[in-house]
This record gives structure tokens, sequence and C-alpha cells, in this order.
């Protein structure tokens, strides 16, 4: 179980920030511990630019915020952009996936029955919308082990007749 505490040093920072607010001061003073070897470079370098070590130290937090900031700002963008690109292929691998079982779905069609939809479906091969009441081609297929899918496709799809073949001929008799 997680307990809410409050410490001496919380009350503190609470205290000191109401007293910066009322006072009217927006700079705050910072107290930390550096190792020496840190703390003679950042002298020797704040003496190079004739600046305050303070003014240095500031000036280097302050750019290391912003770098800080533009850096998340730069990976929020590239996550936005890498899930765009991803949720554009899952759709495209979704279509893709539903015209191939629409296709495979064909496969097994040996004959198109015209109906009139009582419920919108849409084209196993074109993929249009069909609307109840709009007159389609229902595919019948053997029975087959698996639950079947109903395979609709519109007038435009509907597979024409082969001119090299004679109408009158069984297919089953010919040669080659």
């Amino acid at each position: 179980m997680i307990e809410n505490t409050t410490t001496t040093e919380d009350v503190q920072a609470v205290d000191d920030v109401r007293a910066t607010e009322l006072s009217g001061k927006k700079e705050r003073v910072l107290h930390t511990r550096v190792p020496a070897v840190l703390e003679r470079e950042l002298r020797r370098f704040a003496d190079g630019l004739r600046v305050p070590v303070s003014n240095l130290v500031r000036t280097i937090l302050e750019d290391a915020v912003k770098a800080a900031d533009v850096a998340t700002e730069n990976v929020e963008g590239k996550l936005k952009r890498a899930a765009e690109q991803l949720e554009h292929e899952r759709e495209r691998f979704g279509e893709r996936l539903r015209r191939r079982a629409s296709k495979e779905a064909l496969g097994g069609v040996f004959a198109f029955q015209a109906v009139r939809l009582a419920r919108p479906a849409h084209c196993a091969r074109c993929e249009r919308d069909l609307a109840a009441g709009e007159d389609a081609f229902l595919g019948l297929t053997n029975p087959a082990p698996e639950p079947v899918t109903r395979v609709f496709v519109c007038a435009p799809c509907l597979p024409k007749p082969d001119p090299k073949q004679d109408p009158k001929q069984d297919p089953k008799s010919v040669t080659s």
C-alpha cells in the first residue's frame, strides 16, 4: 500500500514557492553538490567567457532543457508518424486479406443465382458495397466442412461466357 506522506522539505518547497509568488521574484536559487573536477572546469570556462559561474550554469541548464524539449518533440513526432504508417499498412494488409478471402471463396463457386438482397453486402470481386434491395448474384458452392460464407457479386463482375467454348457442347466431353 502506498502512503501519501508529506516531508518537511515538501512543506518548505511549497512555502518557498508561495513566498516567491508574493514577493514577485521570478528567479530562484538552487544549491547543488558537484565534483571538484566539474567545479574547476565550470570556473575555467566561466573565466574564459568572463561571466559569473552562476550565469554559465544557468545558461547551460536552459540550453539542456531546450535540447531535451526539442529531442522529445522530435521523438514524439517520429512516433506519431510511425504509428500513422503502421495504421495505414494494417489497413492495406486487411484489405489484401479480405480480397484474398473473397477470391478464394469465388474459387469454390460452381454457379451464380440472381437474387435481390435483403441485407447490405459487398461484391466479392470488386468490393463495391451492395445495398439492401439491390439485384446481385449469389455464388453457389458445394457444402464445406467449415462454415461457408455467402459470396455475392454485382452484375458487372458476373463471369461472362467463354467465346472459345461451344455452349451446346458438354465441357466434360471436350478432348484436348
